[in-house]
């Protein structure tokens, strides 16, 4: 049986795409749509099963894993995932706030553990938390040639002046700006920035791009988002011919 996907949408600080397992319809909904509004790409699942069918055709960097789902349970999914290599930071979702169960979720390889019922101001934190733990610190500040863009608070600048964007449009530029220099095709941003509603034989990406282009490369600034034909989009302020610049700084907040 496949996921019961509600809704569409994407990342805190990147481009994240979210599996969120849950079968409450009801606060399955709400997480999504909040997570949507921040945006993060989020696909539903609602048995276990569903989850790990999910994974195994998805790639997700977090997955949001209640404990009381229809089998297998989320220790039980949460255990699979980590026994077939699967590396994506786990937060378990439980209305059981015993430390026995915290520790055995733990021991399945979850990273983290919220107890419902619970503020969404901390989901989103523990979140933001995890996605700064991989291997490889995610910066907390981006910034190509003049571009800055605050990932923590989705602020977009080009040369010191605020630009006005859409979640999405967020979404599509921090995940450009996280590949900086990298041309990145359709395929890979549309596994990151849209979730499995995304139609592969629409135009949408096009359209992001062009709306994104505008509003970043207005008014006579040096071009920063190229198109690459045949291969996809980078964002640089140096294109040549292998696509690196030299000009791309990560900064991390104390």
């Amino acid at each position: 049986m496949r996921s019961c996907v509600l809704s569409r949408w994407k990342a805190y600080d990147l481009d994240m795409r979210v599996l969120l397992v849950e079968d409450d319809t009801r606060i399955a909904h709400f997480v999504a749509k909040g997570l949507r509004e921040q945006s993060y790409a989020v696909d539903v699942a609602v048995t276990g099963e569903d989850a790990l069918y999910q994974v195994a055709i998805n790639t997700y960097d977090l997955v949001i894993l209640d404990v009381m789902i229809p089998a297998p349970d989320g220790f039980a999914v949460c255990k699979e995932l980590r026994r077939t290599g699967h590396r994506m930071p786990v937060l378990m979702l439980t209305a059981r706030d015993a430390v026995e169960d915290r520790i055995e979720g733990l021991d399945r390889g979850a990273d983290d553990y919220l107890t419902k019922p619970f503020e969404f101001r901390e989901l989103l934190a523990r979140l933001r938390a995890l996605l700064r733990r991989p291997s490889a610190l995610q910066p907390a500040t981006l910034s190509v040639a003049d571009l800055v863009i605050d990932t923590a608070g989705q602020a977009v600048l080009r040369g010191g002046k605020s630009i006005s964007l859409t979640a999405k449009e967020y979404a599509l530029v921090e995940f450009l700006a996280r590949n900086a220099g990298r041309v990145v095709g359709r395929a890979e941003i549309a596994e990151h920035v849209w979730d499995e509603e995304f139609d592969p034989f629409s135009n949408l990406i096009e359209v992001y791009v062009n709306r994104l282009r505008r509003k970043i490369d207005a008014k006579g600034a040096k071009p920063l988002l190229h198109t690459r034909r045949g291969a996809g989009y980078v964002l640089t302020s140096d294109v040549n011919a292998d696509g690196k610049t030299s000009d791309v700084r990560r900064r991390d907040h104390v």
